[in-house]
């Protein structure tokens, strides 16, 4: 689908210089002189890398969109991460850097949606919130309040988080996963 290059939106996914890309930024830019155009933060899908470019309104860019499927984490083998189609039972293998540190979020299970473009697997979503159990912890002081600092605690899969000063070892807690944070205790 063809787009002019005013009409680009942060998230958009977009084919320029032969290669997939999702605009990070944008600033609209009219100068006093000649025509406006938009200022594009743009981070390549496949690699990484990042490119400013300028899209003059005149200008098309052609706009990709992404098949989301829902797929279910089911184990890790090696540095492989094995999910399966929830609508066909296929399985598929993704590397653990694939996913990143938010790897550690995976359980047995879990739903998450992979963005891929004509079958190329490009990105993962994970749910937004996880339940995860404090396996280590300081004790609560006596006397210290609830509006005090956090302690860290860690999780049972790992990862360091902070916690109110009351949340004790074997509590469950509920964690962003985007910022790895608490939100509160598990029901």
């Amino acid at each position: 689908m063809k787009i002019n290059g005013n009409e680009i939106r942060p998230g958009n996914v977009i084919q320029h210089n032969d290669a997939l890309w999702v605009a990070v930024k944008i600033q609209a830019v009219k100068p006093g002189k000649g025509g406006a155009f938009a200022q594009v933060e743009l981070k390549n899908l496949v690699n990484g890398s990042k490119l400013n470019e300028r899209f003059r309104a005149t200008e098309s860019v052609e706009r990709v969109r992404l098949e989301q499927k829902d797929y279910q984490f089911l184990y890790t083998q090696d540095d492989m991460l094995v999910f399966m189609d929830l609508e066909t039972y296929e399985q598929i293998e993704l590397p653990t850097d694939f996913v990143g540190d938010r790897a550690a979020f995976l359980q047995d299970g879990m739903t998450v949606v992979v963005e891929s473009h004509e079958g190329k697997p490009l990105g993962i979503s994970l749910p937004d919130q996880v339940t995860l159990e404090v396996s280590e912890t300081e004790p609560a002081l006596k006397g210290q309040t609830v509006s005090s600092s956090y302690k860290p605690a860690v999780m049972d899969n790992g990862l360091r988080v902070m916690v109110p000063p009351f949340i004790e070892v074997g509590e469950k807690v509920v964690v962003e996963t985007n910022e790895v944070t608490y939100i509160k205790r598990a029901d």
